[in-house]
């Protein structure tokens, strides 16, 4: 992206703000240079134009507690994305996504199949934080959903990695328990995926660390077939 379009950006994001001050989520452009100047960005950066409406989005209860929308971060053309739950507090204060403990374990888990973090994408189901981090709601995940269907469309990823039960329950649409869904290679949208413990898990079960050893191992097995664009690896052994 260019200084340019870094520096537009912001400023898109603060005429969106001004005017759903004034006019609420209907925004009237009577300037139609600005008009046209916006219908560029949206050509030239489309995740970028989508990351400036979802900050701004208010259609859920969770706008009002939010410090930070946590959009996403990291490869926009990235061919591995990882989808998790949503962000904690940690993520609601810095607008990143996974940067706790559990991102730091998430991007161990990434180097032992040797990714590092600006290689893949990684994002949420919700793109606010719940308060006390409790499970999403499901008008939460109706409404922050297509955000995400976005996100995807545009980054067009060739494998997606979904994180815990509520990220892969939501994008496979069922109820099946974890450990059924991990055992299988799905499809979402067209896309493989293949689905593992959300890290936060693990820093709470570490018994659980052997299993994802396996999952990422598969995932890994999978995007050497698939892109076969990062050379031979070999696993390490896990004691």
């Amino acid at each position: 992206m260019s200084q340019y379009m870094m520096n537009i950006k912001p400023m898109a994001l603060s005429f969106f703000k001004q005017q759903q001050q004034i006019y609420g989520n209907e925004y009237i452009f009577s300037n139609m240079a600005l008009k046209h100047r916006l219908w560029e960005i949206s050509r030239e950066d489309p995740l970028g134009t989508l990351q400036v409406t979802c900050e701004n989005c208010r259609y859920c209860s969770l706008h009002q507690s939010r410090i930070h929308v946590v959009f996403g971060g990291g490869n926009s053309q990235a061919n591995l994305m990882l989808v998790g739950e949503a962000p904690g507090e940690q993520e609601d204060k810095q607008g990143t996504p996974f940067v706790g403990n559990a991102g730091q374990l998430l991007d161990k888990i990434l180097n032992a199949i040797d990714f590092k973090r600006d290689e893949v994408f990684i994002t949420n189901i919700l793109k606010c934080r719940p308060p006390n981090n409790r499970d999403p709601l499901p008008e939460e995940v109706q409404q922050c959903l297509p955000y995400l269907k976005k996100q995807i469309d545009l980054i067009q990823p060739k494998i997606i990695l979904a994180l815990g039960r509520i990220a892969a329950q939501t994008l496979l649409n069922t109820t099946q328990p974890l450990n059924r869904l991990r055992d299988k290679k799905h499809q979402f949208q067209g896309i493989p995926m293949r689905v593992t413990f959300h890290p936060a898990a693990l820093l709470r079960n570490p018994q659980w660390k052997r299993s994802t050893w396996e999952d990422i191992k598969k995932l890994r097995y999978l995007y050497d077939e698939l892109v076969g664009d990062k050379g031979q690896w070999k696993p390490a052994k896990v004691k």
